[in-house]
């Protein structure tokens, strides 16, 4: 029979071991902490059913149609992406600045030739104008829209026709102030003497070859290289809409005008006296200052988001109200974006009864109407695209 250890044994023991410890296998796994995490009832999980959960997972939404931006091309992009034609184009474009920087320094104080230099350099920097436009459609940024640019890189060309414009002005006034100037100091050389008559800048009988070079210049740059395209979508939404097509940039045909008119003067023999040079550079002021000012009007009507068109917006209306299956237009909103492309909202009341099938053929009805009437020439060539939007109601009074 064993005897049990003596209570000395005992208390040894628990001094030197006076913790019950037992070995354990930790795990290596990382810990997770729970720190900010809520602690309680999942509702996700829950056996409530779906319809009175408090807390519900939002909808799944659909990617984003529209990128954020898209890339602007650099010069050097640019100019790897431009074909044959483009550099041609370009490279007349260089040649025809020269022409009228050659025809600003030949005037030899000429007021006719003087006005005429403007009018070349105007036609120069429109021909600029769409090669870089005609470049810039090679990448998708300049029609492309994102939410950068809702409409594209397109408004740009819009800002650089209405500096264009504002140069036109300028011009206008600059030659007035030369012919103000001319006339005082002609009265001043018409006290001292008769020594101080006007001479002929170009004799009678001979040929005149900076308007010669003038005529050349601004025929290769509309006739043969077309870049007054995109000056002509200007012209539609003026006045000017109705001329014809080979009229429909009022600006070549007064530069071809005056310039013949310079060069045919010596070649008739016709002395080119000394009020004949202030009544040409009148007229060339004249018709800059005006057609400059209509030029700015409709495209600061395009930077401000409004229609200025040369159809009336009031008759289209009114043809929609004619419809019989609208019983009004409660509201209507026309503005043009860019050259190529024009925004229609309009907000009409439909009988009562009507269905999907009459309401999207009613849809589809307006927006031909809008764009056959608006359209600027539609079925002839011309870009004016319209984009409209209908909200439609039912009238609770039929």
């Amino acid at each position: 029979m064993a005897s049990d250890d003596p209570p000395e044994a005992a208390e040894a023991a628990a001094v030197k071991n006076p913790f019950n410890f037992r070995t354990q296998v930790l795990s290596t796994s990382p810990v997770k902490s729970n720190v900010g995490q809520r602690r309680g009832h999942k509702y996700k999980h829950s056996s409530i059913s779906a319809q009175h959960q408090i807390f519900q997972e939002p909808p799944q939404r659909p990617p984003p149609i529209l990128p954020a931006s898209l890339p602007v091309p650099t010069v050097r992009e640019a100019w790897r992406s431009m074909h044959r034609g483009q550099r041609v184009r370009l490279y007349w474009c260089l040649c025809h600045l020269a022409v009228a920087v050659f025809v600003f320094f030949r005037a030899e104080g000429s007021l006719a030739l003087t006005a005429l230099s403007h009018l070349v350099f105007f036609d120069a920097g429109s021909a600029a104008i769409c090669v870089a436009v005609d470049v810039l459609g090679n990448f998708d940024v300049w029609r492309r829209s994102s939410i950068r640019h809702p409409f594209g890189l397109e408004r740009a060309e819009v800002l650089a026709g209405f500096a264009l414009s504002i140069f036109l002005l300028f011009g206008g006034f600059d030659l007035v102030s030369h012919g103000v100037r001319h006339y005082f100091q002609s009265m001043g050389d018409h006290e001292e003497g008769p020594g101080h008559g006007h001479h002929d800048r170009v004799s009678p009988g001979d040929i005149d070859w900076v308007a010669g070079l003038a005529i050349l210049g601004t025929a290769i740059s509309a006739y043969g290289l077309r870049n007054q395209a995109r000056i002509a979508k200007v012209m539609r939404v003026s006045y000017l809409a109705s001329m014809p097509r080979v009229l429909s940039n009022p600006f070549h045909v007064l530069t071809l005008f005056f310039s013949s008119l310079l060069l045919v003067l010596p070649l008739l023999n016709i002395p080119f006296s000394a009020w004949m040079d202030p009544v040409i550079c009148t007229g060339i002021a004249v018709s800059m200052f005006a057609l400059g000012l209509r030029l700015a009007i409709s495209q600061g009507l395009m930077l401000l988001m409004s229609y200025g068109g040369n159809k009336s917006v009031g008759s289209v209306v009114q043809e929609i109200e004619e419809d019989p299956d609208i019983v009004r237009v409660e509201e209507a909103q026309f503005w043009q974006v860019h050259y190529g492309l024009g925004m229609a909202n309009l907000k009409v009341r439909v009988p009562t009864g009507s269905d999907e099938g009459a309401l999207s053929k009613l849809r589809s009805r307006i927006a031909s109407l809008i764009q056959n009437s608006l359209g600027e020439g539609y079925g002839q060539g011309a870009s004016l695209r319209w984009d409209v939007t209908i909200q439609m109601r039912t009238d609770v009074n039929t």
